[in-house]
């Protein structure tokens, strides 16, 4: 499967958990509603990914943790803030680079309508 067909999946999924527990949870409830659900969907999800990074001669075994990673080629950042900062795009990113993965979705579940909390990010290999 490509990037952009996993991402239609989640998508789908993301709009309906929020249509069914709308805004104001926890952002640990929206991101183990979309580990259920993309499961059900038979799509290979793993959860809380801790991701090594190196920095000159030091090694972290976990520099930071993936939310979700969805078939192994799309990160999912989720959230449940009043507003994203300019900071949770260039974290985002930065979790691209570094796994070395192509397709980012930033998922702000803590809107109105869910269209407004959805942000894609791409990095450029």
């Amino acid at each position: 499967m490509k990037e952009n067909e996993i991402e239609t999946i989640i998508l789908d999924k993301a709009f309906e958990i929020h249509r069914n527990l709308g805004p104001g949870l926890l952002e640990s409830v929206y991101e183990k509603a979309l580990e259920y659900e993309l499961i059900q969907a038979g799509i290979f999800v793993v959860s809380q990914v801790p991701v090594p990074l190196v920095y000159k001669e030091i090694k972290f075994e976990a520099g930071f943790r993936l939310n979700l990673l969805v078939e192994n080629k799309v990160i999912v950042e989720i959230k449940a803030n009043d507003g994203l900062a300019p900071v949770h795009f260039a974290q985002t990113l930065t979790y691209l680079k570094l796994s070395e993965k192509k397709l980012g979705l930033l998922l702000n579940f803590n809107v109105k309508y869910l269209k407004d909390g959805i942000h894609r990010i791409a990095n450029k290999l």
